[in-house]
């Protein structure tokens, strides 16, 4: 983003030029028509100066722009390694360093939910992986980790919504498909519960009526 910015608004600077006044006829008489020349000489060397100093600025942002990208990119390598390694608090200790420079980077904030699903912290999971799907709606991945997150979270039928994003996406994600059939098992197994529980409460109810007529 700031590389297109940079070049559009050189862009801008090379746009049109002003246009120069008309030469005075001057005096030939008069002792300064010679201090003209040096003058306009003056002003081009100085125009010169100030467009290396424009392209000298251009390179020390991009070469700091680099440098960041390389510093996100080495924590997020790093706490892949923590992660595979069960470290999962220093993974996201990793992660979170790298956030702070790059917090826009979907891949992180996906990395980062899955790290918090394995230490049990189901919330911060769902709104880690709702912000990878907000900043890169068609990653499939991320929308198999926020299932998973609500599915932890206890909210099945969202979870049904985000695997199937996931396989509108990706329809042979095996992982996406086998997650969805477990949703909707709990999604019909809470149903089976609650019209079980409504027909013991209508049992009790009769039988109640029924001693006291």
């Amino acid at each position: 983003m700031k590389m297109a910015w940079k070049n559009k608004a050189g862009q801008e600077g090379r746009g049109k030029k002003r246009s120069r006044p008309a030469t005075m006829a001057l005096n030939p008489n008069l002792p300064f028509e010679s201090g003209d020349d040096d003058d306009t000489t003056t002003t081009t060397i100085t125009g010169g100066e100030a467009e290396g100093k424009n392209t000298n600025e251009a390179q020390e942002a991009l070469t700091g722009d680099e440098h960041i990208k390389k510093l996100v990119d080495s924590f997020l390598s790093q706490g892949n390694r923590l992660a595979e390694d069960g470290k999962y608090h220093e993974a996201l200790g990793k992660w979170e360093a790298a956030l702070s420079m790059e917090p826009r980077n979907a891949v992180l904030h996906e990395q980062k939910a899955q790290a918090l699903l394995e230490i049990g912290d189901s919330w911060n999971a769902l709104k880690a992986a709702t912000q990878a799907t907000e900043l890169k709606p068609s990653w499939c991945e991320a929308w198999v980790t926020l299932g998973r997150a609500q599915l932890n979270f206890g909210e099945p039928d969202s979870a049904i919504e985000s695997f199937s994003r996931a396989l509108e996406i990706n329809p042979n994600h095996d992982e996406a498909q086998a997650d969805r059939n477990t949703a909707l098992r709990l999604v019909k197994r809470r149903k089976q519960l609650q019209e079980s529980g409504l027909d013991v409460a209508h049992s009790r109810y009769s039988v109640k009526d029924k001693v006291e007529t």
